[in-house]
């Protein structure tokens, strides 16, 4: 035994036995057919199509094995496979593959083999220990239904577990050789003329003629049972056959086991061997009746005969005859002999007479009988399945139907009628609450007890197989005949419907199962969690999640919706797959796949067939709820399948009509399990069984809903159609009509759907659902093959199951895998999703909202990437428009060509980044990162915000690049004025220079003649001083176009108007509105002055930026004024765009910033007035003078005043205008990048930094003025962030280095220029290598360069001296200078970018004034991730005057309505607020955690809140007062 065991590859299985575990495992070899090369791999064929119920399993044999094609012509035929070394007995790799498995996988055999009509192993025989062992408990789970002739109800049937069934045993047995093949006549005698069934192997089978070496001795038992038919039964009533291998001199035990225990025997027997001592042992029991049989009646056997004096009557031959009279004859003996006898017994029976002779019994192995003891003890106490439920099982039932509608309610609030909703939740938590306290009242029971304490001991698996044993006994009792029934009424279309109903409740109430003992685990530990968390109880009950993850880790099917409740013990399911999670982590990567389908449609023996599980199987309403298992994937194939470690495999209760729906209100549970199923899964079969065709087509209508809300969260899912009980082979093309009828209906049914759940764009199935009519199709035989109970599974069935199992796997190579923490989210965010009837985007489905995030992050640093880019790349075309013709003839080109052709190329580069970014958007979805697929539908959506960026960066640049034309060409005009006196003036001094030096002038008449000559040539330059204009004129008559279009009401009002003189002179005050509602008026009034005080402060900032530029006036600045008040109000629409309010807010901004653009006009004339400028330079050009008339060495002073007067002030400004950015970029980059990555993100960093203070000073500046509250947040973030370290100074350290070494570049390179022949020339050589960087003064410029004669070597090195030196003093100038004070001159300043970041669109929840945190600037929907309670956005209720606590989240799913200007004072259903609000989504939630920490934030402030609100306080609901600051933190996460 142990050379055959060693060829098989089952040595190391012989003590270590053989799991059902391991052989469940998905690997290569489950899914390929390669030829078999080895013995090694006889095993793992035989159990792999044994588990698929494959009628071929038997016959496995190498592909190697068998001669060539000549050995026909060999003389020695017989001798060819029986010696083969490849070739091996069936029998023998039978009796090997027993003797190497564990109990489990024993038992698993049995009942595939039972169900293909194999016979199985009674007695096992183990030659290497000369030990035999009856198979009771691998035979314990066959359960057989059969119908004998004898029973009265023709209509009725027997079910029993077959070891329980009292029935006669017939054996048959071999002495000596025989030339009948014994088993082949067993096979004829048990089968009926139109089948034939191999239930027994034998010798012509594939290798049936290989000698047997470890299987002789075996004894295999099959038994025929009547289906009721007298035409097709062989025998009217059941009776077992038994069947010894080998001959049964050699196996005496066997022999006298079969004598005590059998009611007939049939002797095969060698002519020479009858009179041997075992012809006679047989006849010495009473009981039993032996026969003989032979080939012929030869002389010597009549002689024997006649010597022993046997009967005649006991002899069979068959002489002459066929095969059919052989075993007719043999039929009518045992027949014969079956009537006359009542010897009956059960397998449980024979096990006794076993343990009497010697045999063991597989049962009486220790941890068996141990396990046994403790299933007895729970289900000995059972009398009445009902009262035993109630009694022991008390946590379900009532309490759990309750609890389950209590948690519905509180999201669907049907029932809240006129009462406030917070008020009614809280209620229905408190009776939650009060249920649970019920539950955690009740004290364990004696049976939970005992079921914890047997599933904690190391023989749990052998316990709860017993258990289910136990109750299945007991409920078969009664369920069988209630099922039967049950689906005969369901058949007859004209039954009564209120008896379905009455049936169906009854097989609830009577079905008790091991899933029933796991719901009460569950509900005890969800009880206990509910309490306090040092309740001594709940720490007792934290170790149950783990027992649980432990069975489903082994095999065992858990429930997730629990079918009688239709509800998902969340807090249970959560611990139980976070423990499971523990347990296999980092191997925790799953595929899901799910089977639903009509009740009764085989979905659940389809599942056990593909993958050899155990998911209970009946005829009738069977499973209820879902239940689920783990299939582990072997590591050498988890590459094949992107790594993924198991396939969690959804076993559903089977749908039920929509006529059958209506009697028990299932419709809606229906709906429910089927869009939770399909919503987990990866790849979903529906299961069509044709009979049922009609009504499946009710049900398709369930799946398309379910399938179409699915798609609207955005997992990405597989359909596959199975159509079972089709057998004809073409039937792939014959139904392709079918097909197509199908699709037809599937799209029109989609269509319905689509309308239903106002999602139009969906036109077809295959919008909905990966769907191809091509692959997404099987067709699936029957599953028997003939009548049951005698029929075998039909090989067409298991291989078409193996065929879609191949497809399955296939699929699943190009899914993304989800670990099991993840799948865990997802099922309880698609439970919430259930729960609310509601199957939209929402921020509370946890894996949607990660998914969202993580994209907003990515598409915010492509964002801020390329604006900060454009930043730069702005600057310099800034710059170079604005150093355009200072320093080079510009004839050819002019400043307009500049400014178009940078304009050009803005649009160019903007262009190629925008489709770099579309691109980036693309290539993140196609890698499919971070569950990137649940967000697909927002895909466009941030397309849409790639083209809104590259058109704001657009209008921002071109603005940009028109005020720095406006400015260049202002100033041109400007600098020719002061070119032309400073040109004059330079050429009298030199004049002057000659006439002193011919006189030979000293000091004191250098000085007077100086003096004269200035006044002089200052009265000969012309007065041409820049033309004053009137700002105020311009700036109205920008806000005329402004105005233009909004209609001849407001052109009206405007013509009231004079001139600006007069407005914004006082305190801005906003005017009463057109509002029916006291109320609503007060609040408006509140709320606009609110947003019109901090747009004016916003204006004021604006101008004070524009004075200290000390740049000319633009109109530019006006119409950036006037934007920044329309975006302001188109941010704020739901205040309503009242024309009076817009047009005298203008008139008011505009009055007061037309003055002061005035005064900013009239200080750039003075300042830039030609003569007054002159003026300023006359010291200069008097030292310039006598350092001429002295020939004095003038590098070092000349270096000194270019490098103070015109490198100094430029590169301050180059590094305020920098500066802001570069810090903007650290904030998103550093150790704040968390905080600034999204707007959400942010949001609740502003939250939780608003509880850790918890001021209501600070909350009502948060709510009220959310701008500035946010502004100065951030200001003091970034004021911490660069206070610290230095790293502010780090920053300017750095961009001083940057700009010195660029300019000490420049002058060497200059150097290097030798037509550069004087200084005017070298100096504006460096301006021109700076242009892109530094905007040069152009008459500080000249006049460093006007009389100098200086060396330009020694000027050079001197101006590199000088910039160094400059270098130094800016660094230590900025190290000085205060923090507010650096971030006051910033040209651009970090906090405002950082802000318009986090602020988005700046759109508020109409509700509760939450600000929207969609990602993007052009989202299409408005979303808030955390609502807050309507009295804080000042909602109050109308008559007591009272703060409203109700959620804006919670309101949009109940029944109550609002009011408000919006809806003209009239009442408007929440449930449509989209009506009046369509660009908003507000997604419903009301679990206990929704907004805890804004209910926690109005319980503490009540009173505060309704003092400046004018209202009454808030009746805080009871279930607020208990949120703790640890759950409102909490809740932000």
């Amino acid at each position: 035994m142990k050379k055959l065991l060693e060829d098989l590859g089952l040595a190391k299985y012989y003590d270590e036995k053989l799991t059902l575990h391991t052989v469940l495992q998905i690997s290569k070899d489950s899914i390929t057919d390669v030829p078999v090369q080895s013995l090694s791999n006889l095993p793992l064929l035989f159990l792999k199509r044994l588990m698929m119920l494959k009628r071929t399993a038997r016959s496995v044999k190498c592909s190697s094995s068998g001669g060539a094609e000549d050995s026909d012509w060999e003389d020695d035929q017989e001798s060819d496979d029986a010696n083969d070394p490849q070739s091996v007995n069936p029998l023998d790799i039978l009796t090997a593959v027993f003797l190497c498995s564990d109990s489990f996988l024993q038992q698993e055999m049995i009942s595939k083999m039972s169900m293909c009509q194999f016979a199985v192993p009674l007695l096992l025989p183990n030659s290497d220990k000369n030990q035999i062992t009856l198979m009771l408990w691998a035979m314990r789970d066959i359960v057989k239904k059969y119908r004998p002739h004898t029973l009265q109800d023709p209509s009725g049937f027997v079910q029993e577990r077959i070891v329980l069934s009292e029935l006669p045993l017939v054996s048959f047995v071999r002495l000596g050789r025989c030339n009948i093949s014994k088993s082949e006549i067993l096979n004829k005698l048990l089968s009926n003329q139109q089948q034939y069934t191999e239930t027994f192997v034998h010798y012509n089978m594939d290798c049936g003629n290989i000698p047997k070496k470890i299987s002789d001795g075996l004894v295999d038992i099959s038994w025929y049972l009547p289906c009721g038919n007298k035409n097709i039964d062989v025998f009217p009533e059941p009776v077992a056959i038994a069947n010894l291998r080998g001959d049964i001199q050699n196996f005496q035990t066997q022999f006298s086991f079969l004598c005590e225990t059998s009611t007939a025997m049939f002797v095969f027997f060698e002519d020479k061997l009858l009179g041997t001592e075992y012809i006679s042992i047989p006849s010495l029991k009473s009981t039993l009746q032996v026969f003989y049989v032979s080939h012929s009646n030869s002389e010597s056997v009549k002689a024997t005969v006649k010597r022993l004096n046997l009967k005649k009557s006991s002899f069979i031959f068959k002489a002459k005859q066929n095969d059919a009279d052989f075993v007719k004859k043999i039929q009518t003996k045992l027949q014969d002999t079956i009537d006359n006898g009542n010897h009956k017994m059960s397998i449980v029976k024979l096990a006794e007479v076993a343990r009497d002779l010697g045999i063991s019994v597989d049962e009486d192995a220790e941890e068996c009988k141990s396990a046994k003891a403790r299933a007895d003890e729970i289900t000995l106490e059972i009398k009445d399945i009902v009262e035993f439920k109630k009694k022991e099982l008390p946590l379900q039932g009532e309490i759990l139907m309750k609890l389950a509608k209590l948690e519905k309610e509180q999201c669907r609030l049907k029932k809240a009628g006129d009462q406030s909703i917070e008020n009614y939740k809280s209620d229905l938590q408190m009776q939650m609450k009060k249920l649970r306290e019920e539950q955690y009242a009740i004290d364990m029971s004696t049976s939970m007890s005992c079921f914890i304490s047997a599933i904690s001991t190391p023989e749990r698996a052998f316990f709860l197989k017993w258990l289910r044993i136990n109750l299945e006994n007991l409920t078969q009792k009664v369920l069988p005949g209630l099922r039967e029934m049950y689906k005969e009424k369901c058949q007859d279309v004209g039954g009564n419907k209120e008896e379905i109903a009455e049936l169906d409740k009854k097989i609830a109430n009577s079905s008790l199962g091991v899933e029933h003992f796991i719901r009460e685990m569950g509900q005890l530990y969800e009880a206990g969690v509910s309490m306090s968390e040092d309740a001594l109880s709940r720490k007792q009950l934290e170790h149950l999640p783990r027992l649980c993850a432990q069975l489903l880790l082994d095999g065992f099917p858990l429930e997730l919706v629990d079918g009688d409740a239709s509800n998902i013990p969340v807090k249970w399911i959560t611990s139980v797959f976070s423990e499971l999670n523990t347990l296999v982590k980092p191997n925790n990567k799953i595929m899901v796949l799910t089977v639903l389908g009509v009740q009764s449609s085989g979905k659940s023996t389809l599942l056990n067939t593909m993958f050899g599980v155990q998911f209970a199987v009946s005829s009738g309403r069977c499973t209820r709820g879902a239940f689920m298992m783990l299939i582990r994937v072997t590591d050498d194939y988890k590459a094949q399948l992107n790594n993924y470690d198991y396939i969690l495999i959804i076993d559903t209760e089977g749908l039920k009509s929509p006529e059958l729906a209506q009697l028990d209100n299932s419709y809606e549970h229906d709906n429910e399990l089927a869009t939770l199923v399909i919503g987990l899964s990866d790849v979903t079969i529906i299961n069509i069984a044709m009979e049922n065709s009609t009504e499946m087509k009710d049900i398709l209508q369930i799946v398309v809903h379910a399938f179409l809300r699915i798609k609207e969260v955005g997992k990405k899912h597989m359909c596959l159609f199975v159509h079972q009980n089709v057998a004809d082979v073409s039937a792939h093309d014959s139904n392709m009509r079918d097909r197509k009828f199908l699709l037809d209906q599937l799209d029109e049914m989609t269509q319905a759907a689509a309308k239903m759940e106002n999602k139009l764009e969906f036109k077809k199935f295959t919008d909905v659902m990966q769907y191809d009519t091509d692959t997404g199709d099987h067709y699936i035989p029957g599953l028997w093959h003939g009548n049951p109970p005698m029929a075998p599974v039909s090989i067409g069935y298991s291989e078409s199951v193996y065929t879609l199992k191949k497809h399955i796997m296939k699929i699943f190579r190009s899914f993304k895998s989800i670990n099991i923490c993840e799948f865990l989210e997802w099922t309880k965010d698609l439970w919430n999703a259930v729960k609310f009837e509601q199957f939209i985007f929402s921020f509370r489905n946890t894996l949607v909202a990660d998914a969202y995030m993580k994209l907003c992050t990515e598409y915010n640093k492509w964002d801020w990437s390329l604006r900060k880019q454009m930043h730069t790349w702005t600057l310099e075309a800034e710059t170079k428009i604005l150093n355009h013709g200072k320093f080079e003839i510009s004839e050819k080109c002019t400043t307009e060509d500049v400014h178009c052709s940078l304009q050009k190329d803005a649009e160019v580069k903007l262009s190629k980044e925008e489709k770099e970014i579309i691109g980036k958007i693309k290539l993140y979805y196609e890698k499919g990162e971070g569950h990137v697929e649940l967000v697909e539908s927002f895909r466009q959506d941030f397309v849409n915000c790639a083209k809104f960026l590259r058109t704001e960066l657009s209008n921002s640049i071109k603005s940009k690049l028109d005020v720095a034309l406006s400015h260049r060409n202002g100033m041109i005009k400007v600098e020719g004025i002061k070119a032309t006196y400073m040109d004059t003036m330079e050429k009298r001094v030199l004049d002057l220079l000659k006439d002193c030096r011919k006189k030979k002038s000293d000091m004191s008449t250098l000085d007077k003649a100086f003096e004269k000559m200035w006044q002089e040539t200052v009265q000969t330059l012309a007065c041409t001083e820049l033309p004053q204009q009137d700002i105020k004129i311009r700036v109205f008559h920008q806000l005329r176009k402004n105005l233009g279009p909004r209609g001849s009401s407001v052109a009206q009002s405007l013509d009231k108007v004079k001139d600006l003189s007069t407005c914004g002179c006082e305190t801005f005050v906003v005017s009463k509105g057109n509002f029916i509602s006291k109320y609503f008026h007060t609040n408006w009034i509140r709320r606009a002055q609110q947003m019109s005080e901090s747009l004016i402060r916003k204006c004021q900032k604006f101008v004070q930026e524009k004075r200290e530029s000390r740049d000319d006036y633009d109109d530019t600045y006006i119409r950036e004024i006037l934007q920044m008040i329309d975006e302001t109000l188109k941010a704020h629409e739901d205040l309503g765009r009242e024309e009076d309010f817009e047009v005298s807010l203008k008139l008011h901004i505009c009055g007061f910033a037309s003055r002061q653009f005035q005064e900013i006009h009239n200080q750039f004339i003075q300042d830039n007035d030609p003569l007054r400028v002159l003026e300023k330079l006359k010291q200069k050009y008097r030292s310039g003078f006598i350092d001429l008339f002295h020939e004095r060495d003038q590098c070092q002073k000349k270096a000194d005043e270019f490098t103070n007067d015109c490198l100094k002030p430029t590169v301050e400004k180059y590094v305020s205008e920098v500066l802001g950015t570069q810090m903007a970029d650290e904030m998103l980059r550093g150790e704040n990048a968390s905080t600034f990555g999204t707007r959400t993100s942010f949001q609740r960093s502003v939250l939780k930094n608003l509880l850790d203070e918890f001021k209501f000073e600070k909350y009502l500046h948060f709510i009220e003025s959310y701008e500035g509250f946010v502004t100065d947040l951030i200001l003091d973030k970034i004021t911490i962030h660069f206070s610290a370290e230095n790293r502010m100074f780090k920053l300017e350290e750095s961009l001083i280095d940057l700009v010195t070494s660029e300019i000490i570049q420049a002058i060497k390179a200059t150097e290097q220029d030798p037509e550069k022949n004087n200084i005017k020339e070298f100096i504006q050589s460096i301006c021109m290598k700076l242009k892109h960087r530094l905007v040069f003064p152009k008459d500080a410029v000249d006049t460093v360069s006007a009389l100098s004669t200086v060396n330009q070597i020694k000027f050079a090195e001197c101006l590199k001296c000088s910039v160094k030196d400059m270098g130094k003093f800016l660094k230590a100038s900025f190290q000085a200078k205060e923090f507010q004070r650096k971030l006051e001159h910033l040209h651009t300043k970090p906090q405002d970018v950082l802000f318009k970041r986090v602020h988005g669109c700046g759109n508020q929840c109409p509700f509760c004034k939450a600000p929207c945190e969609a990602g993007g600037e052009a989202h299409k929907k408005h979303l808030v991730s955390i609502h807050r309670p309507e009295g804080l956005g000042c909602y109050r209720f109308e008559y007591s005057e009272k703060l409203v606590t109700d959620i804006c989240s919670s309101l949009v799913h109940s029944d109550s309505r609002f009011k408000c200007n919006d809806t003209k004072d009239k009442w408007h259903p929440y449930k449509k607020y989209s009506d009046i609000y369509p660009k908003w989504q507000i997604d419903p939630d009301s679990s206990v955690e929704a907004a805890a920490y804004w209910k926690y934030v109005m319980t503490h402030f009540n009173e505060k809140f309704a003092m400046e609100y004018n209202a009454k306080p808030a009746d805080i609901p009871s279930s607020w007062k208990n949120i703790t600051k640890a759950q409102a933190e909490e809740s932000l996460k």
